[in-house]
């Protein structure tokens, strides 16, 4: 599995070209059974890790999901964190800015979700919604009435430092970042919007505008070339998961994230003679009562 999920990891300062990325591999599992075993093993080895983070309280873990309608956010999300301690873990999702949040900087409705030590915080598309689809609508950028100097792709480009900036600044503080975009095929997004009018449990998930934002998949990928090839970095790296299959890409998300807790090198916190002292006078006062 180490060696398939570090060839979805983009290298810093390479050029992407979706295209040629893959949207579909031969899957790691041979059927819905083993798929299930091997997710819930390493569910169960992701929780212990989370058990020590959250013990040493020296790391936080922001993992950012981005990726076309109907790619499997919120499914991954779900599946992929189930055997988590939910004390542990939060998820923020991000849609549209409210007008309160269109009157500030454009990072600053994520930061005040940020993790703190010892936890693992999800972002359910994140900051990077700001030079991705405020890149192809541009009325939102209108909404948030910034100073017009002219020049659009310098809008951009600082804003990609902005992000750089951001995340160095967390990773140096603690903070391990992992950025994971569900590479979806258009002809998969539109077999998955289908099934959403098909099937009526799955009605309430689609929406005229789900139909409409496909007319603006080639801007949404040319979006997403530049600023995950401008943002990859060995702080905080991208990867493209391959997302046609969704048990395959909830495998390798799992895998990706556990590789980041154990890169941390986590333990319990080793009990000094202080604090053993402290913990035999508890017993005495325990076993005395």
């Amino acid at each position: 599995m180490k060696k398939i999920t570090k060839k979805f990891r983009v290298e810093p300062g390479s050029s992407v070209d979706l295209k040629v990325w893959p949207t579909r591999v031969d899957p790691v599992y041979a059927n819905k059974r083993e798929y299930q075993q091997m997710l819930a093993a390493q569910t169960e080895q992701m929780a212990d890790l989370q058990a020590q983070l959250y013990a040493t309280h020296t790391h936080a873990i922001l993992v950012m999901f981005q990726g076309m309608d109907a790619a499997g956010k919120d499914s991954c999300i779900k599946h992929v964190m189930s055997g988590i301690n939910p004390q542990g873990c939060k998820v923020h999702s991000f849609s549209h800015p409210s007008p309160a949040e269109l009157k500030h900087d454009f990072l600053w409705r994520t930061t005040r979700d940020l993790p703190e030590r010892g936890m693992i915080g999800i972002y359910n598309r994140s900051h990077y919604e700001e030079v991705l689809i405020v890149r192809v609508h541009r009325n939102i950028l209108e909404a948030e009435n910034l100073p017009d100097d002219g020049h659009d792709e310098k809008l951009w480009a600082e804003r990609y430092r902005s992000i750089g900036g951001l995340e160095r600044h967390l990773a140096t503080n603690g903070t391990r970042i992992v950025k994971i975009f569900l590479h979806l095929s258009k002809d998969e997004q539109k077999r998955r919007l289908l099934e959403r009018i098909d099937v009526p449990e799955k009605n309430w998930k689609i929406a005229p505008s789900d139909i409409i934002e496909r007319k603006f998949w080639k801007d949404y990928r040319v979006a997403y070339e530049q600023a995950i090839a401008a943002t990859s970095t060995r702080e905080a790296p991208w990867h493209i998961v391959p997302a046609d299959d969704k048990a395959n890409a909830r495998l390798f998300v799992s895998h990706i994230i556990m590789q980041t807790l154990e890169s941390l090198n986590l333990h319990y916190p080793a009990t000094t003679a202080d604090r053993r002292a402290e913990l035999l006078a508890m017993r005495q006062q325990l076993e005395a009562d």
